[in-house]
Order: structure tokens, then C-alpha cells, then sequence
């Protein structure tokens, strides 16, 4: 197989794996509560990625910024998965996939890194349409309050979003390890919570085959390896290109959610999915062609604009 479509096949297969933790993570939180669930799966994480990292120790020391980055960024990501998890337990996987993508369109309006800030007004066209997704996602049979559980995987989306501009902001320009800083931030996830899951410890022990096979699958599979093999393939290919096969988390998460899980799509929440997949996919197009656009070409298409507002 040529090396391109290797590594767009890991990528695919990234976004896969990501897709059906949703489903997963439902599965599990069936059987134990959330803080258990997490708890295990941050400590299965940081019990691999301690390995790996001992293993290669000669060659990629600690630094005192991997620590510190690390442990700062396991702060943000724990929010993120708590809020994700506990949604998940209350909505649907495929909604649930659906919504966290917003995400992609949150990102870019807090990220100043990159040459990202100042997105043209057009932007705010996709984002506005994914919103629009989010309603009809939520709705149902019919519009209504968004359930709780939709309501928390939005929430997760806009701290995702500022957990990922975040990740740009300390890791810039920075020789920081990605090794190093995934088992910083799965420790301190595991110390995080071990003090509420402890309660429920000896029922995650007497936990059935089926239980610890979701909860090793969220940890090596949606966690390490995810991790470390998106990695590994955005240094083969394109960033646009990455971001493209990334983006299509959201259709895995349904696919898996309905064939697998045997949910079912509504009307409403079909045509959500539709226009939250052309949204975010609108928006990424957007982002970046805007910046690959060169500054003082950005500089000129704002002149223009604030000059066509001055003849209207």
C-alpha cells in the first residue's frame, strides 16, 4: 500500500475509533457509574502510556514545561470527558457524536494561534447552520428544552473547543513531547478520580468481561492509540487533509450508533445530522483557506468589505 493512502487509512481509522467511543462509553456507564468509568480509563491510559514512556526514557527525557503543560491540559481534558460522559449516559451515542462536533467550528473562534484569528464573517454561515443542527438534534419528535444529556455534550463541545485552543496556545513553538505530555494528562485524570470512583472500586473489579472490554477499548483504543497514531500520520500528509478525514468522527458516531447500538434517527434528528455534517465540513473549508490566505491579503479583503459598508 503507497504511504499516502496509509496514512489516510490511519487517519479513517482514528476517526473510527473516535466515532464509536461514544457508543462505548454508553455502554459502560450502563454498568458503572460515570466517575468509575473514567476512572478506569484514565488509569488503564496512564498505565500504557507510563510504560511506553520508561521504555524510551533514554531518549525522551521530562522536562519541567512537559509537566507542567501536561498536568494544566489533563485539568481541561478531565472537564471535557466528564461533561462528555455524563452526556452520554443520557442521549444518544449518534447524538452525541453529532453535537461534540461542533467542536470544529468552536475552535477556530478561540484559537488566536496559527494565523487563525480575524475569521471572515462568512464563518459564522456554517457555525450558525451547526447551531441550527444542534436544535433539530435535540428535538426529537418535536421541539422542545434540550434533554439533559444533550445539553451536557454541548457544554463539552464549547470546553473541548477551548481545551484544543488551549493545546495550540501552550504547546507553540515548543519542543514538548507528545508521549510526555498524553501520560502527564492521563495521571492526573487518575488522580482526579480516584477519590469518587473509590467508593465503587470493588464493583469495577467484579465488573463482566463485556464491561472491561468497553473499558479497555475507551483507553487503548479512543485514547493511546488514537492519540499517538494521529500523531504519527499528520506528519505524512497535508493538515487540511488530516482535519478532512478527522471531521468524519460524526458519521462513524452515527453509523455506529445505529447499526451497532440499534438506535434510531428521527425525521428531525436525520436532518440535524445532515446540516451539522455540511456545517462543520463548510466551516473547516473555510478556516483553512483563510489560513493558508497570506496576512496583508486578509488586510485587503477587510479594507474592501468596511469599504462596501461605507457605501451602503
Amino acid at each position: 500500500m503507497p504511504a499516502a493512502r496509509r496514512t489516510d487509512a490511519v487517519l479513517l481509522l482514528v476517526a473510527l475509533v473516535w466515532g464509536s467511543s461514544y457508543l462505548s462509553a454508553k455502554t459502560a456507564t450502563a454498568a458503572l457509574p460515570v466517575m468509575t468509568v473514567l476512572f478506569a480509563r484514565y488509569a488503564i491510559s496512564a498505565l500504557a502510556c507510563g510504560a511506553f514512556a520508561v521504555f524510551r526514557r533514554r531518549t525522551h527525557r521530562w522536562t519541567r514545561s512537559e509537566i507542567t503543560v501536561g498536568s494544566l491540559l489533563g485539568l481541561t481534558q478531565a472537564a471535557v470527558l466528564v461533561l462528555e460522559t455524563f452526556g452520554v449516559a443520557h442521549t444518544s451515542a449518534a447524538n452525541a457524536g453529532l453535537i461534540i462536533s461542533l467542536t470544529i467550528v468552536l475552535t477556530p473562534l478561540l484559537d488566536r494561534t496559527g494565523g487563525s484569528g480575524g475569521l471572515p464573517a462568512r464563518f459564522f454561515l456554517p457555525a450558525g447552520l451547526c447551531v441550527l443542527a444542534v436544535g433539530l438534534l435535540t428535538s426529537s419528535t418535536g421541539l422542545h428544552t434540550p434533554r439533559l444529556g444533550d445539553a451536557l455534550v454541548l457544554a463539552a463541545a464549547v470546553v473541548r473547543a477551548g481545551h484544543v485552543a488551549l493545546v495550540g496556545r501552550l504547546t507553540a513553538r515548543r519542543p514538548l513531547d507528545p508521549v510526555n505530555l498524553t501520560t502527564a494528562q492521563t495521571m492526573v485524570g487518575s488522580a482526579l478520580f480516584l477519590t469518587p470512583a473509590a467508593p465503587h472500586l470493588p464493583d469495577l473489579a467484579r465488573s463482566s468481561a463485556t464491561t472491561w472490554t468497553q473499558l479497555l477499548y475507551l483507553a487503548l483504543f479512543c485514547s493511546v492509540f488514537a492519540f499517538l497514531a494521529q500523531t504519527w500520520a499528520v506528519q505524512g500528509t497535508s493538515a487540511s487533509r488530516a482535519s478532512l478525514l478527522l471531521g468524519t468522527e460524526p458519521i462513524w458516531a452515527v453509523a455506529v450508533g445505529t447499526i451497532v447500538g440499534g438506535e434510531h434517527l428521527t425525521a428531525w434528528a436525520t436532518a440535524g445530522a445532515v446540516l451539522m455534517v455540511a456545517g462543520t465540513y463548510w466551516g473547516q473549508a473555510i478556516e483553512r483557506t483563510h489560513r493558508a490566505t497570506p496576512a496583508g491579503d486578509r488586510s485587503a479583503e477587510a479594507g474592501d468589505l468596511v469599504d462596501a459598508g461605507r457605501t451602503r
